[in-house]
């Protein structure tokens, strides 16, 4: 992994960390804060989205703070002192950072539409800061409010002051990718950073000029595949884990598609009655296949674990499913502190799946 995509929807736990728990099993989750933001190995960053880079990638994606531009939505765009605001919060954090957004002088928000986004406008201006590398994150609190400081209090030297070309530090992002995906189309290398891939194309064929990439066929692929000369191939894959929806294996729907001949799309923003898989639906891979998928949500009142829909893929076995998937749940359950699990009938796996976790807690 190069990148931890930062997201903080709670229906189940922050994205972020249910992707650490897939590789890692059950994990103290206060580590990742302690080693992100009381370390200096890593910061956040816009790079795939928000996420969490190792700090050396500060340099690399200078070239994408220089083209940051504030959201056309944003209603920082519409205050009538936009400059003098933004100039006074930079300074504030200069003088008297580390500081949130609720430290900045309020200022009514401009009106917007229905439905939008009630940040305020100190986080609006902030955020804006962040975009373009005059602040950085310096912590989270425990409602995942940002702290922000200036990036020299946060990134070290020869980080810092590292200057790379934009095709030096894209080239090097493109290697990296590599090196996360194991194998990759031009359009997978290039969405891993979020890089246009009419910019990636000739930066590949350098890679591939330099011998720091070669040209793989991947069956039933019909693009051209990438990998490193030092990947390794193993012999076989021995997992199960269960997926966030912002997991690298799975975030670009067109790789998990050629991978899995697997259809993903989140539906938190779909309406409840046109909905097909669920509100929030989590891949299961089990060794090398997604076999199926399950909508979970962590009701904490009752500390149970409410599987809402489960449903098998095609080809999958259903009791060699349902045993895994059981396991799994279990392990997610008591790593989020839940005492039962609780699986309706929605969706062709429920019945398996149900008895399979009655099963599982008895053992």
């Amino acid at each position: 992994m190069g990148i931890l995509q930062l997201d903080f929807v709670n229906v189940l736990v922050p994205a972020h960390y249910l992707v650490l728990f897939s590789r890692l099993g059950p994990y103290d989750r206060k580590r990742v804060n302690e080693l992100v933001y009381q370390g200096r190995e890593y910061i956040e960053h816009w790079a795939h989205e928000a996420s969490i880079v190792p700090t050396e990638l500060w340099s690399l994606l200078a070239y994408r703070r220089a083209q940051f531009e504030p959201w056309k939505s944003s209603p920082i765009m519409k205050l009538p002192s936009r400059e003098s605001y933004l100039k006074n919060s930079l300074e504030q954090v200069r003088s008297q950072g580390p500081i949130t957004a609720q430290d900045l002088p309020p200022v009514p928000r401009p009106a917007g539409k229905p439905g939008d986004w009630k940040k305020s406008v100190g986080r609006w201006a902030l955020e804006c800061h962040f975009g373009n590398g005059d602040v950085s994150v310096a912590d989270r609190l425990p409602n995942f409010q940002r702290v922000y400081d200036v990036p020299e209090n946060i990134v070290d030297e020869p980080h810092l002051s590292k200057l790379l070309s934009k095709e030096d530090g894209q080239r090097e992002l493109l290697y990296r990718a590599a090196g996360a995906y194991g194998v990759a189309s031009l359009h997978d290398l290039a969405d891993y950073y979020r890089m246009p891939t009419r910019e990636a194309a000739p930066l590949i064929a350098e890679l591939l000029d330099e011998g720091k990439l070669e040209e793989v066929s991947v069956e039933s692929w019909s693009e051209t595949a990438y990998r490193r000369p030092d990947t390794k191939v193993p012999r076989k894959i021995e997992a199960s884990s269960l997926l966030s929806p912002f997991d690298p294996l799975v975030w670009f729907r067109p790789r998990a598609e050629r991978l899995f001949g697997f259809h993903y799309r989140i539906e938190i923003y779909v309406p409840a009655d046109k909905r097909k898989w669920g509100y929030y639906v989590l891949p299961f891979l089990h060794n090398d296949k997604i076999v199926a998928r399950v909508d979970l949500k962590a009701q904490r009142d009752s500390r149970t674990l409410l599987v809402l829909a489960s449903h098998e893929e095609p080809e999958s076995d259903t009791d060699t499913t349902s045993v895994a998937l059981a396991k799994e749940l279990w392990t997610l359950a008591r790593w989020l502190e839940l005492d039962t699990i609780k699986v309706t009938r929605r969706g062709k796996l429920g019945r398996a799946l149900a008895q399979a976790c009655r099963t599982r807690e008895r053992t």
